[in-house]
């Protein structure tokens, strides 16, 4: 992926797809916002354990428009990373209008980590839910602590996000998280971490079947 600044844009849609039997770039990243631990997430309501913070979009809204719609008209992918629930609903907004009467582009928000219960929709229109399962049990000690019970409901929700899109692309997010393919497995089907807390899983109600799971490590990431 190349970062979707306005250098980058210019370059590679005049240059085209790059592709050769050892590289693929064929595709935009951009980036909604900053981390959950941070609290830099972008939320639509204050953090419940800072109640004057929000997180913050990194760019503006104009300006994430901007760089959708040049990229919807290119034969590229976009790719954008949002975790809070305020930065998926701008970005899941953008990504519709921008994909209007384009099909199967494979947009991906990365990481969809925190979201309202309104916006699952949105991933039932070609829109693709990529995550990362051992976000879940790393940030789950403290996650509750930002976001309060109910919020936390909509985040690391794998399975609602499978049963919207149909398929659900699995990755590490190496090097914030350990690149172990059985650590992905693991977190995903049983919602533990390596020390297997906490013993009945993390939100077991989105854990993920094994077949679900190896699929999306493998032939779902590989469409996506």
């Amino acid at each position: 992926m190349i970062t979707a600044n306005q250098k980058n844009i210019d370059l590679y849609l005049k240059k085209g797809v790059y592709k050769t039997d050892n590289l693929n770039v064929c595709s935009f990243k951009m980036y909604g916002d900053g981390a959950l631990g941070s609290r830099g997430a972008c939320l639509h309501k204050p953090y419940s354990d800072s109640p004057k913070q929000y997180g913050a979009l990194l760019s503006s809204v104009e300006e994430l428009k901007k760089v959708a719609k040049q990229i919807s008209n290119s034969p590229f992918q976009l790719n954008s990373h949002a975790i809070g629930d305020s930065a998926n609903t701008v970005l899941l907004k953008i990504y519709k209008d921008a994909l209007i009467g384009k099909k199967d582009r494979r947009w991906k928000i990365e990481h969809a980590q925190i979201m309202q219960e309104a916006d699952f929709d949105y991933f039932a229109t070609g829109i693709i839910p990529s995550v990362q399962p051992t976000h879940a049990t790393s940030d789950m000690y403290w996650a509750g602590e930002r976001l309060g019970a109910e919020r936390l409901k909509g985040a690391y929700a794998y399975k609602q996000l499978l049963h919207q899109n149909g398929w659900i692309p699995l990755g590490t997010d190496f090097p914030v998280e350990n690149i172990n393919p059985i650590l992905t497995f693991y977190a995903a089907t049983v919602r533990e971490d390596a020390r297997g807390f906490p013993a009945n899983g993390f939100q077991k109600e989105n854990a993920l079947t094994p077949e679900e799971a190896l699929r999306g490590m493998t032939i779902w990431a590989a469409k996506a």
